[in-house]
């Protein structure tokens, strides 16, 4: 009936606590308390960075009322209603004070619980105080406990009543102190390193890998708060608490321990998916793949669009066991859904939306958030600036690093960087001959490289010929694929889509990359191509590195959706000029275009299969089209696209049916009037 959550399945502070259902039977109400007891005094023996004495406190009453529960026996008939109101007010109760001792204990959020250090103390309280309330209603007379025992529970009856739960002075202590810290950022002072130090041996946070995990449990928490539009009131104090640890973090620790963190993660998730089964990724109202699962108060996971689907229909209960909620808050099921996200990476299935970060909306951080993580901000942009000019090999790469994750969602830390000259600095180490360093380099100048200033400074540094060095010859596959993404950010702008495409080895090397890399590299390869052809010029450049063949075979041999899409999409560019008309039709690509029309499940791929066979019957004349009047699926995925297309698949579908049906009109009566205009046929092979 109970389940330890480890403090993952839930938002932090929040305590979905279920109350047993009235049919249960007290037998097992009584084990699932017993059950219930036993976790919360495990958490005796684990590490309490606030709150301790508080927690303690509270994990001595549920003891001392475990000895009670494991002496009690419900097994008579005659059960006084009373011990089982008593018995579930113990349970729910029991519940949340399990919750809170998890987020007590809870890996990566100790500076959150810190600055809740008040409010925890007044919870543990209320706990307590609502365990001696559901003690008030047991009868404890009628009980067939020993006289010890009873005097046990008497005892712990009246401390409940007048339980005194004050926060710890040293917590205070440790609070001013960050207090204080932040007043400097917001200053534009650098705080003491041993004042920084004083509060980061309190928390425990004695390790780089550590000081991250703080600052990704904070990011995340700034995201579900920026979603609550009606109330947002914690936004500041959690943007200025990331804006100190992100500080410590390049600061504080000389070296990065994050691999053996990054193992464990990757075991702890693949043992939770071992257990798992697509099935269990579905939502019980769609029953598709959940993109957002959230779970209700009883204690079941839905996808969110359904759910809010089912509560606007006028719906107040749960989906699943029709109990009625008494409240509609969603918790974020963090936990799922990274287990959703690393499945479909494992497995290659392509889901909408997937993965948070592809369409994670970050227009929230042009800003820092408040004024101490602005101050942090540019304080460590400085520092940055500084180890990469000056610091040893070590310190660069451990300073790219940092620059690398600080740019990753963040457009005010991107702005801060590139305004203190880091990208210079940063094309210089994509020629270490250090792999790590490489890569770390030429990844923090992808993120860069999406910030409108940054172009510009990469070309005017004779970066360019950096990068597609690195895209020739990068020590590890990643970097060479970052190289490939970072010139497709780059080639947003039309005079840089020029150079790139006159530097002689750019287009070859990308194209190199189509046919020999990883997928991922196949997949920035491409859309590199693909912003390159933005410019006119840089088609041929395309066609002579030999592409079209390379594409084709992807269609072919590639199971990945994503691929697919792109290679068309490349195409379809390429066919809007009779060059590249040319070069698909002598690979005999009509048919495969044609099949993969009929079978596409994707919209975009849909569109370009379109496309393509719009601009091929354009450009190459009657020939393309007598082909495709031959076949006998093409007007049925054609007339389905004008209903269910998106506008612009349903004006291409239009006007590719018009074609076919004047030739077909032209044809049977006779006519040599061309459809097209003349001069455009070509051979089909």
């Amino acid at each position: 009936m109970t389940k330890k959550l480890n403090g993952l399945g839930r938002r932090v502070l929040t305590f979905p606590a279920v109350h047993p259902c009235e049919s249960i039977s007290p037998s097992t109400l009584l084990i699932s308390l017993i059950d219930l007891a036993h976790d919360i005094c495990t958490y005796k023996s684990e590490f309490f960075s606030t709150n301790k004495r508080n927690a303690l406190k509270a994990i001595r009453q549920v003891h001392n009322l475990l000895i009670f529960l494991e002496e009690l026996r419900v097994e008579s008939a005659d059960i006084p209603g009373s011990l089982v109101i008593s018995l579930s007010e113990l349970h729910l109760t029991f519940q949340r004070i399990r919750y809170l001792l998890e987020d007590c204990t809870r890996e990566g959020a100790r500076l959150w619980m810190l600055t809740k250090s008040d409010w925890v103390s007044n919870q543990l309280r209320l706990f307590i105080r609502a365990i001696g309330t559901a003690l008030d209603v047991l009868p404890l007379a009628a009980i067939d406990v020993s006289s010890e025992v009873k005097e046990l529970v008497e005892l712990v009856m009246r401390q409940a009543r007048k339980a005194i739960f004050e926060t710890d002075p040293d917590d205070k202590r440790i609070l001013n102190d960050v207090i204080r810290i932040l007043g400097r950022f917001e200053d534009g002072i650098r705080p003491d390193k041993s004042e920084v130090k004083r509060v980061l041996d309190y928390l425990g946070i004695t390790k780089w890998s550590q000081c991250n995990q703080e600052v990704k449990f904070l990011d995340s928490e700034i995201t579900i708060e920026y979603l609550n539009v009606d109330k947002r009131s914690e936004l500041a104090l959690l943007s200025s608490l990331m804006g100190f640890l992100s500080y410590c973090k390049c600061i504080m620790f000389d070296l990065v321990d994050n691999e053996a963190s990054q193992q464990v993660s990757k075991k702890c998730c693949n043992n939770m998916l071992g257990g798992l089964t697509p099935d269990d990724f579905r939502c019980p109202i769609s029953l598709e793949t959940m993109k957002d699962p959230v779970t209700l108060s009883t204690g079941h996971t839905y996808d969110r669009a359904s759910i809010l689907k089912w509560f606007r229909a006028g719906n107040s209960t749960c989906p699943k066991t029709g109990e009625r909620l008494q409240s509609k808050e969603l918790l974020v099921n963090l936990v799922l859904k990274r287990i959703i996200q690393d499945w479909s990476v494992d497995n290659g299935v392509s889901i909408a939306e997937e993965s948070g970060h592809k369409n994670r909306d970050i227009t929230r951080t042009v800003l820092a958030g408040s004024l101490a993580a602005e101050g942090a901000m540019k304080l460590l942009a400085n520092f940055i600036s500084n180890r990469l000019l000056e610091g040893t090999s070590e310190e660069k790469n451990k300073a790219a690093y940092e620059v690398r994750l600080l740019t990753k969602s963040s457009i005010f830390n991107r702005s801060c960087l590139v305004d203190v000259g880091c990208i210079p600095s940063l094309l210089k180490l994509l020629s270490s001959k250090d792999s790590s360093t490489q890569e770390n380099a030429i990844a923090a100048l992808l993120n860069l490289s999406k910030h409108c200033k940054s172009k510009s400074m990469v070309v005017e540094s004779g970066g360019l010929d950096f990068i597609v060095d690195m895209l020739k010859k990068g020590l590890k596959v990643e970097a060479r694929q970052h190289a490939a993404a970072t010139l497709f950010y780059i080639a947003s702008i039309e005079e840089y889509r020029k150079l790139i495409g006159e530097n002689p080895e750019a287009i070859p090397a990308l194209v190199d990359m189509v046919r020999d890399g990883t997928d991922r590299c196949k997949k920035n390869a491409l859309v590199a191509i693909f912003g390159l052809l933005m410019h006119s010029g840089n088609h041929w450049r395309v066609l002579a590195a030999g592409a079209v063949p390379l594409l084709l075979n992807l269609l072919t041999s590639s199971d990945r959706e994503e691929l697919i899409t792109d290679s068309l999409a490349v195409l379809a560019t390429l066919t809007e000029k009779l060059d590249g008309t040319i070069a698909i039709l002598h690979h005999g690509a009509l048919d495969l275009i044609m099949k993969i029309l009929d079978s596409c499940t994707s919209r975009a791929g849909t569109e370009y299969c379109v496309s393509l066979l719009l601009a091929l019957c354009i450009n190459g004349g009657a020939n393309v089209v007598a082909l495709l009047v031959k076949s006998p699926s093409l007007m049925g995925s054609l007339y389905s696209l004008l209903s269910q297309g998106s506008s612009r698949a349903s004006k291409k579908a239009s006007a590719l049916i018009r074609i076919l049906h004047e030739f077909y009109e032209r044809h049977s009566s006779g006519s040599t009037t061309p459809v097209l205009p003349q001069g455009r046929s070509v051979h089909v092979w």
